[in-house]
């Protein structure tokens, strides 16, 4: 598992808002090793510092959009709570930086995925375009 990537990594903090269980020295604890981790990991040059993201908001989908619904998320628990850019090489470094995060020794996970390169719209057209130029001769 050691693919390189030019674009860098996505880590995406995933909540049921376990930390609403936490007494609030040790809530104050993760809150300062969770600041110190990120200034660390910004210190180094291998991230940029992200955010954490609202509890609300909506889901469009359907056709033109007609369908919204409360979210961010419909039927799970577990949102996107939060995000952090890795500017690192390979997806075994992203994962051995997320497996450091503090939260996680609190029942807090994250999901690495890799930033793409380009839209996997444009990558389809293209094969497309090839398909059609092919069929031509």
């Amino acid at each position: 598992m050691n693919a390189q990537n030019e674009n860098g990594y996505m880590l995406l903090y995933r909540s049921d808002e376990w930390y609403n269980k936490l007494p609030h020295a040790e809530l104050r604890k993760l809150m300062n090793q969770n600041k110190a981790w990120i200034e660390s990991l910004t210190a180094q040059g291998k991230a940029k510092p992200g955010r954490a993201l609202e509890r609300r908001g909506a889901i469009v989908s359907g056709s033109n959009g007609k369908i919204i619904t409360d979210g961010p998320f419909a039927e799970s628990k577990e949102a996107i709570a939060g995000y952090l850019v890795l500017e690192v090489e390979t997806m075994d470094e992203a994962i051995r930086i997320a497996r450091t995060s503090p939260g996680l020794a609190y029942g807090g996970s994250i999901e690495v995925r890799p930033l793409a390169h380009e839209c996997p719209l444009d990558i389809r057209e293209r094969e497309l375009v090839r398909e059609e130029q092919l069929a031509a001769v």
